[in-house]
């Protein structure tokens, strides 16, 4: 899936192993970038709705990692590794997540935090190895709905939790 219905553009000979997701969030970049790269935070809204995150290990920081488990709603955990590639306060993170550090299947991500006035427009644009990962991870693991899930999640988080408090 190449956009989220939002009409973003695919970038050129990866439309067929991308999905992209984005939402605008009603916080300052600051804020929504310190939720994404503080484990105080992280662990408190990531993944889709009804899951749960668990982590082991984490290290913000270029070649640094988040070792983590995402417990399902129906009980099923699934381990995850995230290891930070690129980082640019407060603009984007880069990263490759698979379910372990040499997990042949990983897929890259870059997320982008754009200042829209008082908002925030984070967009998630996620490169899979191969077409047919690609598509397994949408019908089978609906990561588009999860994609959207976890921002909506972040966004509430940041409401709820960050703007109240100004980072705390």
């Amino acid at each position: 899936m190449s956009t989220t219905g939002r009409n973003l553009p695919a970038q050129p000979g990866t439309a067929d192993r991308e999905i992209v997701v984005s939402r605008t969030i009603e916080a300052p970049r600051e804020l929504v970038f310190e939720a994404f790269t503080e484990v105080r935070h992280l662990s408190r809204w990531w993944g889709p709705d009804g899951f749960t995150t668990t982590t082991r290990a984490f290290e913000f920081r270029v070649g640094g990692a988040w070792d983590f488990v995402m417990h399902g709603p129906d009980g099923t955990d699934y381990p995850e590794w995230i290891t930070w590639t690129a980082i640019t306060p407060p603009e984007r993170i880069e990263f490759l997540h698979g379910e372990s550090r040499d997990d042949p299947n990983a897929f890259e991500s870059v997320l982008t935090f754009e200042s829209d006035s008082a908002a925030t427009r984070i967009r998630m644009r996620t490169v899979f190895p191969t077409q047919e990962l690609r598509d397994e991870a949408v019908e089978k693991y609906h990561a588009v709905e999860g994609g959207q899930q976890t921002l909506s999640n972040l966004a509430a988080y940041v409401a709820e939790h960050l703007r109240k408090g100004a980072g705390s």
